[in-house]
């Protein structure tokens, strides 16, 4: 089970983290994303972090937005600074077992999917 919190409306400008529980299963050897889908838009990788450590961001998110992981805590966290109302979105955490880097940001190596939590930016 995944669950997302943190998300809300803000301004231009303005930073959010996103958080998200993970439980049920072994975390660590997981590889977690977070994506996030307008309205009208198809979900979009926004930012990965294999079970090794690595990370990758879509283009429009690097250096605005950081994804990072407490093991101990099995939770996930995305990080989102300098946020554009371009980054309005519902986002959802994912946990797949796919140990490649390349996929990442693709939504079908993912198995466990959050229920999400909106993010406005006006």
């Amino acid at each position: 089970q995944l669950v997302e919190s943190g998300g809300g409306s803000v301004q231009p400008g303005g930073s959010l983290r996103l958080s998200c529980a993970a439980s049920g299963y072994t975390y660590s050897r997981y590889s977690m994303g977070w994506f996030r889908q307008a309205p009208g838009k198809e979900r979009e990788g926004v930012a990965g972090i294999g079970s090794d450590g690595r990370t990758t961001y879509t283009d429009s998110v690097k250096g605005r937005f950081t994804i990072s992981q407490d093991n101990a805590k099995n939770t996930l966290y995305l990080q989102m600074n300098s946020l554009k109302p371009e980054d309005t979105a519902m986002y959802y955490c994912a946990a797949g077992p796919s140990r490649l880097r390349s996929l990442l940001l693709v939504a079908a190596a993912y198995n466990y999917w959050g229920q999400g939590t909106q993010v406005t930016v006006s």
